[in-house]
């Protein structure tokens, strides 16, 4: 009953925390970037709390319960990408002081259709990530109060999308803060008292399969694991969120230093999440992979403690649900709506509108959480719509290499039909995943097509 306290008081503290932040909003600009007054502090807590969501966490457990350490290995890709981008992209972060979104970056370089596309890019990216996170929230829900999946998800969701939609950036920003520092003492907690309860390291590594501690894995051939690694490295690069922290920094230098904060800080965390599903298995083999780190939760820690932790976990997949809840508000009326109309439109409109897709995004990831089970492939799935099409030339943007809107469609068509082809027809061979097939495809046609512009009709 106390555990049931706290988490529900928890619940209703982020509330207030994110309705309190987001009291003041001043227009469209204000509700995407928060006015860009974050230190490096902040922006290292609210990226790390945006990138820890359910499939960086119970999806990692989950992953790792049922193929061993190698998962860890792959998720460090998405580690090596942050500190490439903290050194390589956010420095260049002073060239674009009015720009919002990814779509204004694009928009720049290639023109309005390059803005449109990576509106709707960014727009399904997060629709499916913001459902893998309300997906998790369904399954911690389910273990500690036995609520029905469905149930679940819609009651963490809910809070979500009502303090999402109500304060934008800033309430997303002020209760990231609080989810981190939870977070970040919560996991750990965990996989201690797991490990102690088990007997120690020595009897954890005798517990479970030898395969599960060696690289690449009982799941993985080498090239698997590489691709694997490759995925995670590309699939989030310079994903709508992220590049509002960038955007919202004091200056470039806060923003890069923050990013590479939390870069290193994923190496841990990611060891810490995975192991916590070497623990489960090593508690229940025959355990569903899905409920691994609530069952450990459940399994090894005391009263009051196991609420905390409970909280902490919930916190993991609010804090980056409530990002990309954000994002896809902002991707859709500021990259595919204001593009398409003719006239100039209020800010109060803006807002307005960007406050009620918020709240659809939300409801429709419900209907996207409930329709496939595993977190992280849900994860793996919303990537496809992102790096093949998009971080190319969005990369070269940054850098100044103004290429023209030939090569931009050019290279975005051959993204898009490698990653299908190679998956759909060729079942990805070598265990090469389509996405980095993808990419690397749209890299060689970006920079083979001549220089040049296609005019595309306002």
């Amino acid at each position: 009953m106390i555990d049931m306290i706290i988490v529900s008081g928890y619940l209703v503290g982020v509330l207030i925390v994110g309705l309190w932040g987001g009291r003041i909003q001043r227009g469209l600009k204000d509700y995407a970037t928060a006015g860009r007054e974050f230190g490096s502090l902040v922006i290292f807590a609210t990226m790390s709390a945006s990138f820890i969501g359910g499939g960086f966490s119970t999806g990692n457990a989950e992953k790792v319960f049922l193929y061993g350490v190698a998962n860890i290995v792959a998720l460090w890709g998405f580690s090596l990408k942050e500190v490439a981008v903290a050194t390589l992209i956010a420095p260049k972060m002073k060239a674009f002081p009015d720009a919002v979104s990814v779509g204004d970056i694009m928009g720049q370089a290639y023109g309005k259709l390059a803005r449109l596309t990576a509106g709707v890019c960014g727009l399904m990216l997060c629709c499916g990530i913001v459902g893998a996170q309300v997906g998790a929230i369904g399954v911690v829900f389910n273990v500690f109060f036995g609520l029905d999946r469905f149930w679940g998800i819609g009651i963490g969701c809910g809070i979500v999308i009502l303090y999402t939609t109500l304060g934008g950036m800033r309430a997303v920003v002020y209760t990231d803060i609080v989810q981190f520092i939870i977070l970040a003492i919560g996991m750990p907690l965990v996989l201690g008292f797991g490990i102690y309860q088990i007997g120690g390291f020595n009897a954890l590594f005798a517990a479970v399969p030898a395969s599960h501690l060696s690289l690449p894995g009982p799941e993985f051939g080498w090239m698997g694991l590489v691709g694997l690694t490759l995925v995670f490295m590309f699939g989030e690069t310079l994903v709508p969120p992220y590049m509002q922290r960038l955007l919202a920094g004091k200056t470039a230098k806060a923003a890069a230093r923050g990013t590479l904060y939390s870069g290193l800080f994923s190496f841990l965390f990611f060891a810490i999440t995975g192991s916590i599903g070497l623990v489960a298995f090593a508690l229940d083999p025959n355990l569903n992979a899905n409920n691994a780190m609530p069952y450990v939760i459940v399994s090894v820690l005391p009263p009051v403690l196991e609420g905390l932790v409970f909280a902490g976990v919930i916190a993991i997949v609010m804090s980056s649900a409530d990002s990309y809840l954000n994002s896809a508000s902002i991707a859709f009326v500021n990259d595919v709506l204001r593009p398409l109309k003719r006239k100039e439109m209020k800010e109060e409109d803006l807002l307005f509108i960007a406050k009620l897709v918020t709240l659809v995004v939300g409801l429709l990831s419900i209907l996207f959480a409930v329709s496939i089970e595993s977190i992280l492939d849900i994860l793996i799935y919303a990537y496809n719509y992102w790096a093949p099409i998009v971080l190319v030339p969005l990369v070269a943007a940054i850098y100044g290499m103004r290429r023209g809107n030939t090569a931009f469609i050019a290279g975005a068509m051959t993204g898009v039909v490698a990653t299908i082809f190679w998956e759909s027809a060729l079942h990805a061979p070598l265990d090469i995943p389509g996405l980095v097939v993808g990419v690397f495809a749209n890299l060689a046609v970006f920079l083979l097509v001549p220089k040049g512009s296609i005019h595309v009709r306002d």
